[in-house]
């Protein structure tokens, strides 16, 4: 059954993979950008809508839910995607630099999350909001070269843990999918001496993020979906 979902971050390498699958799957999907990132690509085909939006503004991402909910009457899902990754341990992260992994990766989710959130909970159908979480707010000793990384990630399991609790009775629901490392550009460049091949590609986790949009994940509940691969 098509679906009516919402990507943020969908310029990225993980985000364009996840809209190009939600396409193929035959749902109508809002994809949102920064300003002046458009993806050109995705933004002629047939079931993508896509807006420039800066999530870290709460008033602008509460109209654009507003407008979206008017627009199509009905949220089923959301993938909130939006996030980054920085380098630093307990001896020098300065509390600017964790202030920083804070907005980036926490901030930007629970604006956006609390948003879709107060829109799902009004929805007969309720709604399914999936976030993504680090390995290192799992296990802690891998995040000691990124703590301000694994600090905002960890709030990230605890918002899906709140949103699962609080929208239980509306039948909204959160899942939180942690990567171990996605195969990204970006991370190749940091990373050049690594095992590409044991990394997540983004298109496998497009399609687990397929699964959990489709009615058959509806027994999930208080997930959380480990993509480890092999590293």
């Amino acid at each position: 059954m098509s679906k009516t979902i919402i990507v943020t971050g969908a310029a990225g390498t993980l985000g364009s993979a996840v809209v190009q699958h939600l396409l193929n799957q035959g749902h109508t999907v809002i994809g949102t950008v920064s300003p002046g990132k458009n993806n050109a690509t995705l933004s002629a085909k047939k079931g993508y809508e896509q807006y420039e939006l800066d999530v870290s503004v709460p008033s602008a991402v509460q109209g654009f839910i507003q407008h979206i909910a008017r627009k199509y009457e009905v949220i089923d899902a959301a993938a909130l995607l939006v996030g980054g990754f920085a380098m630093g341990n307990i001896r020098n992260s300065s509390l600017e630099d964790v202030q920083k992994m804070l907005k980036l990766n926490f901030e930007t989710t629970y604006i956006t999350a609390q948003a879709i959130f107060l829109q799902m909970e009004q929805q007969p159908s309720g709604g399914h909001i999936m976030m993504v979480g680090a390995k290192p707010a799992l296990e802690t000793a891998a995040g000691l070269e990124s703590i301000g990384y694994t600090f905002s990630k960890s709030l990230v399991f605890t918002l899906a843990d709140i949103i699962n609790k609080s929208g239980k009775k509306q039948q909204v629901k959160a899942t939180v999918i942690v990567p171990s490392i996605l195969d990204t550009p970006s991370n190749r460049q940091s990373m050049p001496q690594a095992n590409f091949d044991n990394w997540v590609k983004p298109e496998a986790a497009a399609e687990i993020i397929g699964f959990l949009v489709a009615d058959q994940s509806a027994p999930l509940r208080d997930s959380v979906i480990k993509i480890y691969g092999n590293a």
